[in-house]
């Protein structure tokens, strides 16, 4: 295969930066270098191609590699337009993976670059918001019949595969790794908090200790967002649809109202919810001059930016990342990374660490679908909480930390119904 004439990047030229990125990385991924030993022993995909569709930095570059090192051919595009480093891709052809992406496509590009992936005809598959998922049930089926199942990374890839599910039209097994512990607990949580900032932070360059934060969504994202506004001394507003979560939200120190009434208050919007529409033209008639919205969602539809821009008499790129819309009557809001995801797009997405135990769990569920697919069926299927405590096992012994074991007779005291 030659990586390079099958390739679409943008510029070979940038590969040794894109290297430096991975190697990087990888001195801080220790999980998945143990993970990686494993694979070069066991070879699990060994003559077997592997689709990757992710946000395309360097963490996900070098679990691409650790796939690689299972034996695998592996081709990678992009999960988002916005989030896809061009060194990066320059540095995974110059290895021998199979590239078809670059930073900010047009659609048509975009687009061109999942089918392309998928025209390689994958056995396995990992994806990052259901797109090769929807693509292979949909337009392209001819491409389905050789594959054996997957892996899918985000909440929003999880609720399609489920759709699916319920509608008797998933063809093969996927794992919803998004929903393993070590994922939604120490990803989505902490992963999510410090990378949305990351990403606002170096955007706006503005404080946000004594600002007002309004979080759309107390998911496990919504959490760590809001957990860490509250860090960075903000005044923290949460808005929700789930009871449970809001009461939650209120128990944690937060403000709880309806989007209609936050929209009021906020200096700064984060939507976490998965859903379109969250923040809209009544929202945008109420809010303050200077209010800054961002989103953290996988789509770019949790802003509407059709009613923004028809409520507004001007717009323009004020600052990288940043642009500016002059309403009506004067008032300015400023809409951060196009409405896509703002920790990717203006930032380098989850550190290291916390990508280091999502990534182990993509690589050993995609190693246990291709050994179970025959016998799991067509459907979603949680990650095993085997492979689950082992991942969190290896974390630990990464960071030298003991913990206790059973005894014989607490184990039998636990499983007996009397004293």
């Amino acid at each position: 295969m030659n990586t390079v004439s099958e390739s679409i990047v943008k510029d070979m030229s940038l590969a040794h930066n894109g290297h430096l990125k991975i190697d990087w990385v990888k001195e801080h991924m220790p999980v998945l270098n143990r993970i990686r030993e494993r694979f070069e022993k066991e070879q699990p995909f060994a003559g077997l191609k592997v689709a990757i569709s992710l946000h395309l930095e360097a963490k996900t570059a070098y679990l691409a590699k650790v796939v690689q090192a299972g034996g695998a051919e592996v081709t990678i595009t992009g999960s988002n337009p916005l989030s896809t480093q061009d060194d990066i891709c320059a540095a995974l052809v110059e290895d021998g993976i199979r590239v078809f992406a670059k930073y900010n496509p047009d659609p048509a590009e975009y687009k061109e670059h999942l089918i392309k992936t998928l025209e390689t005809r994958p056995d396995l598959i990992i994806d990052d918001g259901g797109d090769l998922i929807t693509i292979l049930h949909s337009e392209r089926r001819d491409l389905l019949s050789q594959v054996r199942g997957g892996a899918e990374e985000t909440t929003t890839g999880i609720l399609r595969l489920k759709a699916l599910e319920k509608e008797g039209k998933l063809e093969f097994p996927m794992v919803a790794v998004n929903d393993a512990f070590c994922k939604y607990l120490f990803d989505n949580r902490y992963g999510t908090g410090q990378s949305v900032w990351d990403g606002i932070n170096r955007t706006t360059n503005l404080v946000v200790a004594g600002k007002t934060v309004v979080v759309a969504g107390y998911g496990w994202c919504g959490k760590g967002v809001a957990m860490r506004a509250k860090g960075l001394g903000a005044k923290v507003i949460v808005t929700e649809i789930d009871p449970i979560k809001a009461v939650e939200a209120y128990m944690d120190g937060f403000e709880v109202m309806p989007m209609l009434e936050a929209a009021k208050h906020g200096d700064y919007f984060v939507t976490v919810t998965g859903n379109r529409d969250i923040i809209s033209k009544e929202h945008f008639a109420v809010m303050k001059d200077g209010a800054i919205l961002s989103n953290a969602g996988h789509f770019d539809v949790e802003v509407n930016k059709v009613d923004l821009n028809a409520m507004s008499t001007s717009s323009r790129i004020v600052r990288k990342d940043i642009e500016e819309f002059v309403l009506t009557d004067g008032r300015k809001v400023y809409l951060l990374a196009e409405g896509r995801l703002v920790n990717l797009a203006a930032g380098d997405g989850h550190p290291a660490e916390i990508m280091d135990m999502t990534f182990a769990l993509q690589a050993v569920s995609l190693a246990y679908v291709n050994e179970q697919y025959k016998n799991i069926g067509k459907k979603v299927l949680n990650v095993p909480f085997e492979l689950d405590q082992m991942v969190a096992q290896y974390k630990l012994e990464a960071l030298n930390i003991g913990i206790d074991k059973l005894t014989d007779e607490q184990k039998s005291y636990l499983e007996s119904w009397v004293e």
